[in-house]
């Protein structure tokens, strides 16, 4: 049964990279939203007169809190109808409607010892909120790796907020990866990096969120390396 819509107004807008951007909605109709890290809501956004071609989704990068306050990290699309509307008429205060949360994209009820998140742009945004859920409730792990690749620095999402993490979760590391820019990390795209730390088979748990092309093509990568499909937890974007 899904979740019925509700009212969510917009409390906070940020500009994270040029072309990204990140927003704070409150849900007023509810004292406290409850979700698991990796889920999503979807909004019905006034631009298309049939419903269902108004419905865009999008995965909550904040960890719930007990609170009735989300945020969203969103990315503009050129020519997107969604995105633009979110990007030029919405602004602090804009009430927008939407219903959740959904989605089976979440951590395993026992998280395995080797795990890798791997994501693309706004993709890491399922992930920040399970790392931050990981470090908060001290949820017992083993290494935890996020492989995150963009085009350029000016594009890295949660750069510091991310080595800070690093800085307090035993055994996380993170991995940005700049596709169209040299510098003093890794440079080209996410499969490289996940294919050296995984030379040798270790037993691992996969998790892929971003642009379709990055996830079939790592998906397709694993198992040619001898994952099992099981081992494999995907969430598309576009």
């Amino acid at each position: 049964m899904l979740p019925e819509w509700q009212k969510a107004v917009v409390i906070r807008i940020e500009q994270a990279t040029p072309n990204t951007r990140r927003y704070w909605l409150q849900l007023p109709e509810t004292e406290r939203f409850d979700f698991k890290p990796g889920q999503f809501v979807t909004m019905d956004l006034p631009i298309h007169e049939k419903r269902n071609k108004r419905w865009r989704s999008y995965s909550i990068a904040s960890m719930p809190d007990g609170t009735n306050v989300i945020e969203l990290v969103i990315v503009h699309l050129d020519g997107g109808l969604g995105t633009d509307y979110l990007f030029n008429d919405v602004e602090i205060g804009s009430e927008l409607v939407l219903r959740g949360p959904q989605g089976v994209f979440v951590l395993p009820d026992e998280l395995p010892e080797n795990m890798f998140f791997i994501c693309t742009g706004t993709g890491i945004a399922p992930f920040r909120s399970m790392l931050h859920y990981i470090n908060t409730h001290n949820i017992p792990h083993g290494r935890l790796n996020l492989i995150f690749g963009t085009r350029r620095k000016d594009d890295l999402l949660y750069y510091d907020e991310m080595r800070e993490l690093e800085e307090q979760i035993p055994d996380f590391t993170y991995f940005p990866v700049l596709s169209r820019e040299t510098w003093d990390n890794d440079t080209g795209y996410v499969h490289a990096i996940y294919e050296r730390l995984c030379e040798g088979h270790p037993p691992a748990h996969f998790m892929l969120c971003g642009w379709k092309a990055m996830v079939d093509e790592a998906k397709h990568r694993l198992q040619c390396m001898g994952y099992d499909k099981k081992d494999i937890h995907l969430e598309l974007y576009g």
